[in-house]
């Protein structure tokens, strides 16, 4: 599903949207796989999450911040659905016996399906049924993936190479950074783009550190492959910046600062990645 930018008001039942810009494509792809806050029936009668991990656990307004990046020749593709309906920056099979019926995979609590909060408390109401996961693999992960790796495949087969940034935010508290930029190691993108995307972030006057505590997850992982011409950077934000984490409120001047910084981001990608 490729939807143009005036198709912002389309019903929010879709799982995700993909924005196209309408002239200047260039070879940068920006995924926003957390920011969503809505869950089907099915999903709500399996969790039991407190209303406002909802939000604390989401990577609330990462999708505002880069809507505008469609005007740098980006495409962008978000999830508008909960991580408590299914984590897409996990991989399929992460997940134990303590959220799905009968596995026998080891998983952390925030795998596939998060039976925890990240504040502690119980997310799951008891491990779903293999049919279950299955739904939401059919339902939410599936159509995603798909279509990402459609548009990562085609600035591949037009550019020769692709830029992939999995944009995120980060709970301030307990991480000594502004920005935390994941390539497991540098791993899944080159050098060249590592640095300059740092360079670019401390332009701005921010503190950039690498992988820690966010090294990268299933998505940058899995399309990371610099030999084959394609790069996956994960983009860690600290809320801080921009909103008041206990209220959930926007602060003008740092998401306006913010904005800035993902609009610079890119048009430095895109430079980059054909330079």
């Amino acid at each position: 599903m490729v939807l143009g930018w005036e198709s912002r008001s389309m019903v929010i039942s879709a799982p995700f949207e993909v924005f196209e810009p309408r002239t200047g494509h260039t070879p940068v792809v920006v995924e926003v796989p957390h920011a969503g806050l809505f869950m089907d029936p099915e999903s709500m009668a399996h969790c039991v999450a407190p209303v406002m991990s909802l939000a604390a656990d989401a990577d609330l307004y990462v999708d505002e911040l880069v809507m505008d990046l469609f005007e740098e020749g980006a495409t962008i593709i978000a999830s508008r659905w909960s991580r408590y309906a299914l984590d897409l920056n996990r991989a399929p099979d992460d997940v134990d016996g303590r959220s799905v019926r009968g596995a026998t995979a080891s998983s952390c609590p925030h795998g596939l399906l998060w039976r925890e909060t990240r504040s502690g408390c119980q997310a799951l109401r008891q491990p779903v049924e293999p049919q279950e996961l299955q739904r939401r693999l059919d339902c939410f992960y599936k159509p995603y993936h798909g279509a990402l790796d459609e548009v990562v495949e085609h600035r591949c087969q037009r550019f020769g190479t692709v830029v992939v940034l999995s944009m995120h935010s980060m709970p301030s508290e307990g991480v000594d950074a502004d920005v935390v930029i994941g390539t497991l190691g540098r791993s899944t993108a080159s050098d060249r783009l590592v640095d300059g995307l740092e360079k670019a972030v401390r332009a701005f006057g921010l503190r950039v550190v690498h992988d820690v505590p966010y090294a990268g997850g299933a998505t940058t992982a899995r399309l990371g492959k610099p030999q084959a011409g394609m790069h996956a950077m994960q983009v860690e934000v600290a809320r801080r910046l921009y909103m008041n984490e206990r209220t959930f409120c926007r602060y003008p001047e740092g998401f306006s600062m913010v904005r800035s910084l993902c609009r610079t981001m890119v048009a430095t990608m895109g430079r980059a990645a054909v330079g």
